[in-house]
């Protein structure tokens, strides 16, 4: 038997609580999606004066002093940082509303495909596909009052030959202009290039600020980019030390590292002489890189170590960016040592021979802070070159640690034994104070000796001689 219950008084009431609290979730949603289209954008533009250009935020001019990554936040504003950069759109929303909770704001990174990827700029449908993704990320975070300006691409320019990119970036910096009038549109470049000046004028007018990538080149921006026809503001997105590929080599072809001695003194040179010293034309910079990666080495380019922990470039930004002394000693390096040879003699030494190294350590003392040496912590490893090194910063698998060739290496001078098999290697030195980082390591190649080749040649012959036919 079919029950009726319609006309029950408790259904009654039941349905209309659920109405009820289905136009609240209504009206609660609707609120939400106001608020978030209202945020209060903070108006950015750049403006050219009688002097050259600036930018202004809020009507106010601001200076970019900034940090190439999303971590240690707190750090960057310690040291007198006002900006954070990010190269894509992942976890966007958080990393805009971190930067907003430490008074950061953000120049958000569009990952632009690159042909060298296998992207293909010729292709209409998959151009309009990203031109239509990158449309709604314009819509989704014009407003947030984190937000600086937007990174239409990186580097898409590395090992490239079809021209249409500009064309894509061009679009997607026009739709910026039409649908928010608050934020100045930028691409990036790797490195400097009178072609690419000359095509992103002639493509991709709607581009505010050119941006460009450098490393051991910085000094020749301030005076190409006016020589090459560039006429608008330009800032430098990713600086550092020496580039990989533009730094001394081994006989053998591997790199040589700056210590972080070295770094710290580049950072505080070039950012002194080639960006504060360029105020009207270059309106700020983003430091290289604000976190850590296996980029060639471990070491190469991070601020920070795989833990997290600030290497000694810090304190140069800090000088450099604050005009403070740190409050804390920092360890340093002065020179690495093995068998008495530095890193650039291009050192050989036989399988499994004992060899000797010694790192000058010392403290940089600041503000009268004590000389507090014999709490300096020493550790050493030796890692094989790295056999997977790539271009464009694309992702690294880390080298090997060869594990048992070290023994007692808590001190500034060790012995260490040679990797059995011959090839080449590294030998990386930390050292740690107060929770500050100090580095260098030491490119260095084992021959095999004699001793193992008659090894090697006995044991071939042991397990062949049964398959042997005369």
């Amino acid at each position: 038997m079919r029950r009726n219950t319609i006309n029950s008084p408790t259904v009654d009431l039941h349905l209309t609580f659920k109405n009820r609290t289905l136009k609240y979730l209504i009206a609660l949603i609707a609120f939400t999606v106001s608020i978030q289209s209202q945020a209060q954008a903070v108006k950015v533009e750049v403006r050219q004066t009688p002097q050259g250009w600036e930018m202004l935020r809020d009507g106010k001019p601001y200076y970019v002093k900034g940090a190439g990554g999303d971590t240690h936040l707190d750090i960057v504003v310690n040291i007198g940082g006002n900006s954070i950069r990010t190269w894509g759109i992942d976890d966007a929303q958080t990393i805009l509303d971190n930067a907003q909770k430490h008074g950061l704001t953000v120049m958000l990174g569009m990952w632009l495909q690159h042909e060298r990827h296998g992207f293909d700029y010729s292709n209409k449908a998959k151009v309009e596909k990203q031109l239509n993704h990158f449309k709604s990320v314009i819509d989704q975070f014009k407003n947030h009052p984190a937000l600086l300006m937007w990174g239409i691409g990186n580097e898409v320019d590395l090992f490239y030959s079809n021209t249409r990119v500009w064309d894509a970036i061009e679009d997607i910096a026009k739709y910026a202009h039409q649908v928010d009038p608050n934020h100045p549109t930028s691409t990036v470049t790797a490195g400097l290039d009178s072609m690419e000046v000359s095509l992103i004028k002639q493509k991709a007018p709607d581009i505010d600020v050119y941006c460009v990538n450098t490393y051991g080149d910085i000094g020749n921006v301030p005076y190409n980019i006016r020589k090459w026809g560039w006429t608008g503001p330009y800032m430098i997105t990713e600086w550092g030390p020496n580039g990989h590929w533009e730094s001394p080599n081994t006989p053998w072809g591997a790199a040589i590292e700056q210590s972080s001695l070295e770094k710290a003194e580049v950072y505080n040179k070039r950012y002194t002489n080639y960006i504060a010293a360029n105020p009207h034309d270059c309106i700020g910079s983003y430091v290289f890189l604000w976190g850590q990666k296996q980029e060639y080495t471990l070491t190469w380019y991070g601020l920070f170590t795989k833990e997290g922990k600030p290497t000694q470039a810090i304190d140069a930004l800090q000088i450099a960016w604050s005009s403070q002394s740190p409050s804390t000693s920092t360890p340093s390096i002065a020179g690495l040592l093995v068998n008495n040879k530095n890193a650039y003699s291009g050192l050989h030494v036989n399988a499994n021979s004992i060899n000797q190294a010694f790192a000058d350590a010392y403290l940089i003392q600041y503000n009268q802070t004590a000389n507090d040496t014999q709490n300096l912590h020493y550790s050493w490893k030796i890692l094989a070159e790295s056999n997977d090194k790539k271009a464009g910063g694309d992702v690294e698998n880390e080298a090997a640690e060869i594990p048992g060739l070290i023994k007692k290496g808590k001190t500034k001078r060790i012995t260490f034994k040679a990797p059995n098999e011959s090839g080449s290697y590294r030998l990386f030195v930390t050292i740690e104070y107060q929770n500050k980082i100090a580095y260098a390591n030491f490119p260095f190649y084992v021959d095999a000796n004699n001793n193992s080749q008659k090894t090697k040649s006995v044991r071939v012959k042991k397990f062949t001689m049964d398959s042997f036919n005369p």
